[in-house]
């Protein structure tokens, strides 16, 4: 193949120590540096160092080992720049793809450099992704890895480990939360380190978050064609490397790396969990007439899901879909995985479209299938949260509840049920299978209600505030005139498209997002919170803000406007939350059986409105608005840090959607004597404007859409 036409300097051809094939990528030695990089088929791999000026020197990695190709080079040290150039047979038809005219960038690199220059110089065909190879050289076009020493894993706080029960997972963009944050400094806002600041860490303190469950912080490279249209990606599902933190939240340029451990380390002394949004389904190289940036061009039937044609198989929407019954895929994630906990402190994964995990070969999905089960079993990752978002880009991916004991799931289901219920679109039938943790979907197998993710709102979508304030999507900033995400919303806008500053209107929006959030938080399972939504964040009506002109700064990329926040809606999530955490009725670790708990009464009762147990035709009347749950205290599958029974008071729910009703407290005979009201969503802050003890039976006026929370007097 073409040798590239930049000045070289040094024996190409010149031994080396063989080192070792383990660990893979470059591993700063005292005398120099090991690199292994996996191409098995490969004729000839050079590992290509490149000076402060752009001169390249080549060193062949002669020694070949279970398929990779590794060696010593002496003298190359921490901040030296390299990539790998991979020489073999050019034949797309089988997917092979070697071009050695193109630098490649290391899978296992821990730190990225460099920008993107032109984007046809990367392609590795001249004309045709099935014709023949280019000879461009791509050096200076591409970003290139950087060899990091190792890191230090003492003297860091100790990792909070939140039981799942009291976990409340808070979904966040690192750069779009604290971009506009007056209390951040300017230096620091958009970055890691923002995150790191005192008064971010006593905000996610005062609403009671446990885990914060950060967007794509792997090294992303724009799509191809979102670069084409003048944008940049915003979200991050674009990975360009695997190991490396996105040096676009860097404080510093270069300083990446022990900025996320320095805001890892302030988040853990907080007693906050980092779990992190990870893409391994599939890469930023797009389908085979993308670029090769590194796994096409140094192993693409060993990374790629490929068609008998050497066309990629795309089930994410995406262009290409790694394979997850691939070792070489399966090695790459778990030691990514590992890295990310050992070295950088991590708490746990949320997995993006891991329904692709799931399906060997492409096929259907088997919750035992070979990267799943290598997740699952892994001494490391076993300890640490692992949460799936259970569908990809096919039907035959939706998987929820499919998933092994071991898994968290993303619940859309929660999240389309609770929005349709308060939108008035439906009874309360699913509803109440929602809020008791959805054991129809996640019973099987031995696995606990904190399975469910229960979300209302995510990065992919509408906000809570535009969830109320729009009937139809406005996604024309994205340059795709209005074709890009959902039309599925369950929004309403009451009354008014937009922004409105009638007060009736405002009042009602408020009210409706208080409900949402209050179902949210209040039911059985694992609640996710969409950071912004207590702060009443607006995206303007874009339900699918992936992306965002490419010169934009940080502050103007979908960046939270904390200066307008709702202080009100604030302080009422802060309720919720010390709500749920002082009810262990409310998130218990069991499913609710109907059994008799010790005092004779049933763990769990519904009743409607008028104070009546659900009966069948209740339950099948779709103009059924108002629930009534009845959870008893005194049998509280949930558990103290010394492993001991925890003993809470009943509770009752009422969750009411519609206009003015009347309402009998559930009055069964051996119900409480008195319920303490200490929780009404209708309220602004969500303090009851009377906690006077209600004797059952009673009948409460509720002015509109509303969720109470009463406790048994006297506990």
């Amino acid at each position: 193949m073409p040798r590239s036409s930049h000045r070289t300097t040094g024996d190409e051809s010149a031994s080396n120590p063989p080192g070792s094939p383990f660990p893979l990528g470059a591993t700063a030695l005292p005398t120099g540096t090991q690199f292994a990089v996996h191409a098995p088929e490969a004729d000839g791999v050079e590992v290509c160092l490149i000076d402060p000026d752009g001169g390249e020197r080549r060193v062949e990695l002669t020694t070949r080992t279970f398929g990779i190709r590794h060696a010593f080079v002496p003298g190359v040290q921490p901040g030296d720049r390299y990539g790998f150039r991979a020489h073999g047979r050019w034949d797309p038809h089988s997917g092979r793809r070697f071009n050695g005219a193109k630098i490649l960038l290391d899978p296992a690199a821990r730190q990225v450099i460099g920008a993107f220059g032109d984007p046809s110089a990367l392609l590795a065909y001249e004309d045709d992704p099935f014709g023949a190879p280019s000879s461009r050289d791509s050096l200076g076009h591409l970003p290139l890895g950087v060899v990091r020493a190792a890191a230090d894993r003492v003297g860091r706080p100790a990792r909070p480990e939140v039981p799942w029960d009291r976990t409340v997972l808070y979904e966040l963009h690192v750069g779009s939360f604290t971009a506009r944050n007056p209390a951040v400094p300017q230096h620091l806002r958009g970055t890691y380190l923002g995150l790191a600041e005192p008064a971010v860490l006593e905000h996610l303190a005062r609403i009671g978050i446990t885990s914060v469950e950060l967007l794509p912080v792997h090294t992303t490279f724009t799509e191809p064609g979102v670069r084409a249209r003048g944008m940049r990606n915003h979200w991050g599902y674009s990975t360009g490397a695997y190991f490396a933190p996105d040096p676009r939240f860097a404080a510093v340029p270069g300083e990446e790396v022990d900025e996320f451990r320095t805001m890892v380390d302030a988040l853990h002394a907080a007693g906050i969990e980092v779990i992190l949004d990870v893409v391994y389904n599939h890469t930023c190289e797009s389908a085979v007439d993308g670029p090769s940036i590194s796994w096409r061009g140094l192993d693409a039937p060993g990374y790629y899901l490929l068609d008998g044609r050497g066309s990629d198989v795309d089930l994410t929407g995406c262009g290409n879909t790694l394979d997850s019954a691939s070792p070489a895929v399966v090695r790459m994630v778990c030691d990514s995985l590992r890295y990310w906990v050992e070295d950088m402190g991590v708490d746990g994964f949320r997995f993006d479209l891991a329904s692709t995990l799931g399906r060997p070969g492409g096929w259907r999905f088997d919750s035992r299938a070979p990267l799943l089960t290598a997740i699952a079993t892994d001494p490391v990752l076993a300890r640490v949260k692992l949460i799936a978002e259970p569908w990809d880009a096919t039907g035959a991916g939706y998987q929820v509840g499919n998933f092994g004991v071991a898994w968290s799931e993303w619940n859309d289901r929660y999240r389309d049920t609770v929005r349709c219920f308060w939108a008035g679109q439906h009874g309360v039938r699913e509803l109440a299978s929602r809020l008791a943790g959805s054991e129809d979907l996640f019973a099987g197998g031995g696995r606990l209600p904190w399975a469910s993710i229960n979300f209302v709102t995510a990065h992919d979508g509408f906000t809570a505030r535009d969830l109320v304030s729009y009937e139809h999507k406005h996604n024309e900033a994205n340059g795709e005139e209005n074709r890009d995400g959902t039309d599925n919303n369950s929004s309403v806008n009451h009354g008014v498209e937009g922004p409105s500053d009638d007060p009736s209107v405002v009042e009602a929006r408020g009210r409706h997002v208080r409900a949402l959030l209050a179902t949210l938080t209040l039911s059985t399972g694992t609640p996710m919170l969409l950071a912004g939504d207590e702060l009443g964040h607006s995206q303007g009506g874009n339900n699918n803000a992936y992306c965002i002109a490419e010169d934009a700064p940080a502050a103007d990329a979908w960046a939270i406007d904390w200066d307008s926040a709702d202080q009100n809606m604030i302080r009422f999530v802060g309720r919720l939350l010390r709500v749920r955490a002082s009810a262990p009725t409310l998130r218990q670790q069991e499913f609710f059986t109907g059994r008799a708990t010790p005092t004779g009464r049933p763990d769990l009762v519904w009743f409607d409105s008028a104070g009546v147990e659900f009966d069948t035709d209740r339950w099948n009347d779709d103009s059924v608005r108002t629930i009534q749950a009845w959870v008893d205290g005194s049998d509280v599958r949930s558990y103290a840090s010394d492993g001991g029974q925890v003993d809470d008071a009943s509770s009752l729910l009422v969750l009411h959607s519609g206009g003015p009703a009347d309402i009998t407290l559930a009055c069964p005979s051996w119900s409480s004597s008195r319920f303490v009201p200490v929780l009404d969503s209708s309220c602004v802050d969500g303090v009851p404007a009377d906690t006077t003890a209600l004797e059952p039976g009673s009948t409460i006026s509720v002015t509109g859409s509303t969720v109470l929370v009463l406790r048994s007097a006297g506990r």
